[in-house]
């Protein structure tokens, strides 16, 4: 008892605060208060902040793995009381497993087709949005855990407990990434913890508690050296959401004496097929509304993307070049990662790499988007990158389709790059005085 309290008792007042911030979040959401609740969110990330600062103080926090997963449990379950009130993205996933339910190719119509009528009720349907011009966007394997979802009930409650006993999955592949990478397993407070994923999934119900799982799990199997499974899930993966593809260059290892390798994008490519297979019918629609988001998000024209809009205020900067670097940074990246070590915790760093580096550039307009960074920062944790998942939240202020508020945006990517470049600065000191210092040795 005594050992466990040496071990526990600094986590105990964090995790009260956490809870305690939980119900806040969770009354104002009920109440419809959004600016309490971003409040509450960015105090909870504070304390957050305060718990992995312990937790990474003391690496002896073994004893202290059943509070952080069960004040994890804790957080969630308040948060599955949460109406429909930061996003309404889950009625669309009750919508698109209805359909297929139904016998239907949910790529074939929108909503309010004729040939759905039969499906509309009065508390999904009417709050789907987009529901008279856009055909569902999400990729096939979302559409097969949608189905999933719609045989455990047509409710948000019974879509949010798919999606996190989905995460469950992904929590418990962190563990096991921690302990086989030697990490310590009381790290998995970082993303336990984070007030982001519990929001966006026990809260909001969002399918990016998929993407954690797919993601972690081609972790966990290329640090088991499982090189197919690897690739098969990061394919899951990348067809719950693309974005996940950006982080193939860190597990593929492609090597002339190895070909064992290739069965890495193998198993990808056969995962891709199979998935598209059933739904490939309506032909070119099984793209989904992708085309139309790209434009309606503002991407197509450039002022979608925070740093290319915040340069055009002051220079004429065109969406090709700005694209052109944003490709030759990912590029370097990729070819960095590939040409990376045999070491499993070189391929993790070079994932974190590469997803913070993709949503910069991206910079997304929602907050859900960053949850699956917070796993990878878990892993292969980098503090400026942090700041981008705990002010994430600040995107329910003033949102709007296609646009990010000048402020929200320079507090956001502005505050990274900051910190980025404090962090730069830092390492730059070190590397020279750590130089300077070994050139004095040597002369002695």
């Amino acid at each position: 008892m005594r050992a466990f309290w040496a071990h526990a008792g600094p986590l105990l007042l964090p995790a009260g605060l956490l809870l305690a911030g939980q119900a806040g979040g969770l009354a104002a959401q009920l109440g419809r208060d959004l600016t309490a609740f971003i409040v509450v969110a960015l105090l909870q990330g504070a304390v957050w902040a305060m718990a992995a600062t312990v937790v990474m103080r003391n690496t002896e926090l073994q004893p202290a793995l059943t509070l952080i997963l069960g004040t994890a449990m804790l957080l969630r379950l308040i948060a599955l009381a949460a109406p429909v009130f930061l996003s309404d993205d889950i009625n669309r996933y009750i919508w698109d497993g209805r359909v297929q339910a139904a016998g239907i190719n949910p790529y074939r119509y929108i909503p309010t087709d004729p040939h759905l009528a039969p499906l509309r009720d009065d508390a999904i349907f009417p709050n789907i949005n987009r529901n008279n011009y856009a055909p569902t966007i999400y990729p096939p394997v979302a559409q097969v855990l949608f189905l999933l979802a719609n045989r455990v009930g047509e409710t948000a409650l019974a879509v949010k407990l798919t999606f996190v006993a989905i995460e469950v999955i992904g929590i418990g592949a962190l563990v096991y990434v921690l302990h086989a990478t030697g990490r310590p397993r009381g790290y998995i407070l970082f993303y336990a913890w984070h007030p982001l994923p519990v929001w966006e999934i026990a809260g909001s119900g969002h399918v990016d508690a998929a993407i954690v799982a797919f993601v972690v799990l081609a972790l966990a199997a290329a640090v088991a050296g499982r090189r197919a499974w690897s690739g098969a899930a990061l394919a899951a993966a990348t067809l719950v959401k693309f974005f996940p593809l950006v982080l193939a260059p860190a597990l593929w290892r492609p090597a002339k004496s190895n070909r064992g390798d290739w069965r890495w994008p193998a198993a990808f490519l056969a995962v891709i097929a199979a998935a598209y297979l059933p739904y490939i019918g309506v032909g070119p629609r099984v793209v989904g509304f992708l085309p139309g988001y790209v434009a309606e998000e503002n991407l197509a024209s450039g002022s979608g993307f925070w740093l290319l809009d915040t340069l055009r205020h002051a220079f004429t900067i065109p969406l090709s070049a700005y694209l052109g670097l944003a490709m030759t940074v990912m590029a370097g990246l990729a070819v960095g990662a590939l040409r990376k070590s045999t070491d499993s915790i070189a391929g993790l760093r070079w994932a974190t790499a590469l997803a913070t580096a993709a949503m910069f550039f991206a910079s997304p307009h929602y907050p859900w988007y960053f949850v699956c960074l917070v796993a990878l920062l878990t892993i292969a944790p980098w503090w400026p990158a942090w700041w981008l998942t705990l002010s994430a939240v600040l995107l329910y202020w003033e949102a709007k389709a296609g646009t990010i508020p000048r402020w929200t945006g320079f507090a956001i990517y502005g505050g990274f790059i900051i910190l980025g470049a404090v962090d730069l600065i830092w390492r730059s000191f070190f590397m020279v005085r750590s130089g300077a210092q070994h050139g004095i040795d040597r002369a002695i």
